[in-house]
């Protein structure tokens, strides 16, 4: 049966309703594939040329609260009507008593004036990340701005009691502040105050909210997006539709926004002239965009291929694009690190510090994990960067030892009704969802179809796709294919994510997809969760140009539930 959206509420959505026929594969055969595999380009291609990244926009002025309606005047009474003219004389009688007029109607109360608009000069943005059930975490920065900023907030709207101490915000370095204390299951409403360099005055930005962890048996939901490739201009990616699907998917108001990868691309900067400083303005050029939805949901990162965030770079000093990549990711992305409400990586890295790459969390009747294939594999895991060449053998590829022991842990210990898993992709490389389940340490299989797990993994009891299957993970969630796929097997459902920008609506790969329901770009997904059940939404994102009768941005493509 249809779900609710939590607050605020909106019609539910019949399932598959004005739903156009998924594209459906007619070749049954995944083995040829598997042999393929080793050939398939990695996500999008390697690391050749591209297109210069999009400027990012600039934030989009809040709209100015409509006014309260004003009460209906109460009606006119009627006129009496005339008299009929009397026969013939005769005495009068006694007038009746004239009728009491009725009382006007009382006016409707005024709703509640929504908060003050901000009147702050502030450039920059907030982006909210690792969320818990008394807390939160606010990435403050500004590119070109300095000042003094703190946050008042509150449990009402327009009646923010409470402050963080004001902290100094340097222009270019980010800032991040902790929201401590909260009240679980809860929203939270919250203004950035921020008084510039120089002796102006300080004034508050816009009022927004967010929500703190929900507890069992609690509706909610949240949203993901698939590979945004901002430096595809063009031909994947297009500035005003990916502000408008994130605009649009921050409507919706989910609790929290996942990006499954290849959101900061470093592979594509020449490797002569790549410093620190490079690496970083990937990461900085998101934040425009992500602060649209980020300001209010929280956001978690998937590493992917294309963000070069991999073991196989590390040669024991800072300089280096794994080195660089990761420190810019997690110093203007509040990633999770293991506490009393996270599960995740312990093992700190040589000049970072905790990797905040696998993570896992439980909000509602609902479990959440994070893996990543990149940071334990000691070759490449798809593309090389600075060439094109990828390793020889897929069973050098790993997600490491520790991080399956744990992972085995954190999905057997949950009783959470539902289980999530994000990763980049089935092995972190290749094309197709269950197509590549059967194979490596992820199946088992090697690419001939022999059985060779337990002499290449010894160590591991299972591979990663028995493990989901025996432990009960609900949906397996994946991008890196530009095309949005939903498939099963073994009980697991294997959802491959669309882009959210790419202006041509392209259907890509789906020849690697032998079996499913699929659809083209763009847009993103949008998943409820309640007691009773999963629903799992497609939305489309078009710009206003392409939009005609039945093609509507914002509109569901398609749906399905889970019990």
């Amino acid at each position: 049966m249809p779900l609710p959206l939590p607050t605020p509420p909106r019609p539910p959505l019949p399932l598959r309703a004005n739903t156009p026929s998924p594209v459906r594969a007619r070749r049954p055969a995944w083995a040829a594939l598997a042999s393929a595999l080793l050939v398939l380009g990695a996500c999008g291609g390697g690391s050749g040329s591209s297109p210069a990244p999009a400027p990012a926009p600039a934030p989009a002025p809040a709209p100015a609260p409509a006014p309260a309606p004003a009460p209906a005047p109460a009606p006119a009474p009627a006129p009496a009507p005339a008299p009929a003219p009397a026969p013939a004389p005769a005495p009068a009688p006694t007038p009746a008593p004239a009728p009491a007029p009725a009382p006007a109607p009382s006016p409707a109360p005024a709703p509640s004036p929504a908060p003050a608009p901000g009147t702050s000069s502030f450039r920059g943005t907030v982006v909210l990340g690792s969320p818990t059930d008394t807390g939160i975490k606010a990435n403050v920065y500004a590119p070109d701005q300095g000042g003094t900023v703190w946050l008042a907030y509150g449990t009402r709207s327009g009646a923010l009691d409470a402050q963080t101490p004001a902290q100094a915000l340097v222009a270019g370095q980010p800032l991040e502040i902790a929201l401590q204390g909260l009240a679980p299951n809860t929203r939270h409403y919250y203004r950035l105050h921020f008084q510039p360099s120089g002796g102006a005055a300080a004034a508050p930005g816009n009022e927004t909210s967010f929500m703190t962890a929900r507890p069992p048996g609690s509706r909610f939901s949240f949203a993901l997006q698939g590979d945004s490739h901002p430096e595809r201009l063009k031909t994947q990616f297009d500035p005003d539709l990916y502000r408008r699907t994130l605009s649009t998917a921050a409507a919706d108001q989910p609790d929290f926004y996942i990006l499954m990868g290849d959101d900061f691309s470093v592979d594509t900067l020449d490797p002569a002239t790549i410093n620190q400083a490079k690496v970083l303005e990937r990461y900085t050029l998101q934040r425009p965009y992500l602060g649209l939805i980020g300001q209010q949901a929280p956001l978690f990162l998937v590493n992917g291929n294309h963000e070069q965030a991999a073991a196989y770079l590390l040669d024991g000093t800072p300089n280096n694009v794994a080195v660089w990549a990761q420190n810019a990711r997690n110093s203007l992305y509040a990633q999770p690190a293991p506490d009393s409400f996270y599960g995740g990586n312990p093992t700190p890295v040589p000049h970072i510090g905790l990797l905040r790459n696998y993570f896992s969390w439980t909000w509602g009747d609902a479990l959440f994990v994070v893996i990543d294939p990149y940071w334990h594999s000691p070759v490449a895991v798809d593309n090389v960067f600075g060439g094109v060449d990828k390793r020889a053998s897929m069973w050098d590829v790993t997600h490491g030892d520790a991080q399956f022991q744990w992972l085995k842990r954190t999905l057997e210990g949950s009783r959470a009704r539902y289980k999530f898993v994000f990763a980049h992709h089935v092995m972190g490389t290749g094309r197709g969802g269950v197509e590549l389940a059967k194979l490596w340490e992820w199946g088992g299989e090697s690419a001939n179809g022999q059985f060779d797990f337990a002499l290449k993994r010894p160590s591991w009891t299972e591979p990663l796709h028995r493990l989901m299957a025996r432990t009960g993970v609900t949906i397996f969630f994946q991008g890196h294919d530009h095309i949005w796929v939903r498939q099963q097997l073994d009980g697991v459902t294997y959802q491959t994510l669309s882009e959210p920008a790419d202006p041509n609506y392209t259907l890509w790969n789906a020849d690697a997809f032998q079996s499913g329901d699929k659809f083209p770009n763009s847009g993103y997904t949008r998943v409820q969760v309640a007691p009773e059940g999963v629903r799992v939404e497609y939305v489309r994102s078009l710009l206003q140009r392409d939009e005609a009768p039945g093609r509507v941005h914002g509109s569901t493509v398609y749906s399905y539930t889970l019990p």
